[in-house]
């Protein structure tokens, strides 16, 4: 298996790992964890911990605000740190971007593609409270929705990967 990551390079980095649900996001970002010695900050995991239904979009709103301030810190000092919120707009991509920049830490992006029906088939698999919700005609209205990152977008970043899954 290919590293994502070279030892060589000291700089603290702020990875993106994003998708859509079921594309994959949470196995790369374990996988970067274990390789980069990093903190992964998955705010899916935090609410499952609480409790609290992945589709309460003012907590989650909070919690990711709370978690980019975690990575901000992280970052400042000296660390990495691996964000995988989704990050469906190219705003929200550009304010992470600049977090990071503003930390002195370099910016990987990752965009996990995966077709509808495979993320339906998924999800289905991965089971959970939220599983019946994400149907394969709710991910096809998210799939149609989101911002997804352009060759444009992908030259601000200092690495960008565009990862097709199946």
């Amino acid at each position: 298996m290919t590293k994502l990551y070279h030892p060589a390079v000291k700089r603290a980095t702020l990875h993106l790992v994003c998708g859509l649900p079921g594309a994959g996001k949470t196995t790369l970002a374990r996988r970067l964890e274990i390789e980069l010695g990093a903190v992964r900050l998955c705010p899916d995991e935090w609410m499952e911990a609480l409790g609290v239904s992945l589709f309460d979009t003012a907590f989650r709103d909070r919690l990711e605000g709370k978690l980019t301030e975690l990575a901000r810190d992280i970052l400042r000092q000296g660390g990495n740190a691996i964000i995988e919120f989704g990050s469906w707009s190219k705003a929200e991509r550009g304010a992470l971007r600049s977090l990071a920049v503003q930390c002195d830490a370099a910016v990987h992006l990752y965009w996990l593609e995966v077709r509808v029906a495979e993320l339906a088939r998924r999800v289905r698999e991965r089971g959970g409270a939220e599983a019946a919700a994400l149907t394969e005609a709710f991910l096809q209205g998210i799939s149609e929705a989101v911002e997804r990152p352009s060759d444009a977008e992908g030259l601000e970043f200092d690495h960008f990967e565009r990862i097709q899954t199946i």
